[in-house]
């Protein structure tokens, strides 16, 4: 017996491209959905984007932009004076503040002349445009900082209410990312004390 088949059948059989199934469409779109969801989760366990609403940072942030915050950085590190920082507001914890670290733990900041010092030395701070004109001394207690607005004297900061506990930091401001004209990384300038 001999067997007939038709070769330009065949060859139209295997070129023809399957047509997706309902189920198999349903799927996929169930595992871009869950993939969305585990990168949203993730993302937002890893970082947080605030607002910036007020001039207290003044010239260095500006009302209205939007930054990136790290909320990984003092988990895996130390914070450092320079860094900006977002915290809960130790009197009203559900305002959200944004200060630049000037005081670590153990340290004694005093405000004199229009002058900051730190344990006595003189910090030189390129990126303030206006000295404060107030005075003061602290004592920066363990587990806590000491921030201050880069708009000196117009910022509500620990020279006014106090030092900041670091169970309220929620992370350290790293980029700004609105708008595009604003862009680039906030901690491109540090505070150096005289001594270094």
């Amino acid at each position: 017996m001999s067997s007939e088949f038709d070769p330009v059948s065949l060859d139209l059989e295997e070129n023809d491209p399957k047509k997706p199934n309902l189920l198999s469409v349903l799927v996929d779109i169930l595992e871009t959905l869950l993939l969305s969801v585990v990168l949203f989760f993730l993302i937002n366990a890893l970082s947080a984007r605030i607002k910036i609403d007020g001039s207290s940072m003044e010239p260095n942030l500006h009302h209205g932009e939007f930054l990136i915050v790290s909320k990984v950085n003092y988990r895996i590190g130390e914070p450092e004076r320079g860094d900006v920082v977002v915290f809960d507001f130790p009197r009203n914890i559900t305002q959200e503040y944004i200060k630049r670290i000037i005081g670590l733990p153990g340290e004694q900041i005093r405000v004199e002349g229009g002058r900051v010092y730190v344990n006595g030395i003189l910090l030189t701070e390129p990126y303030l445009i206006m000295e404060p004109r107030y005075e003061g001394e602290w004592v920066v207690p363990e587990n806590t900082l000491f921030v201050l607005g880069d708009n000196r004297n117009n910022s509500s900061d620990s020279h006014t209410w106090g030092i900041v506990p670091m169970e309220n930091v929620i992370g350290e401001a790293l980029l700004i990312y609105w708008p595009p004209s604003s862009w680039g990384l906030i901690n491109d300038t540090q505070p150096v004390l005289a001594s270094e």
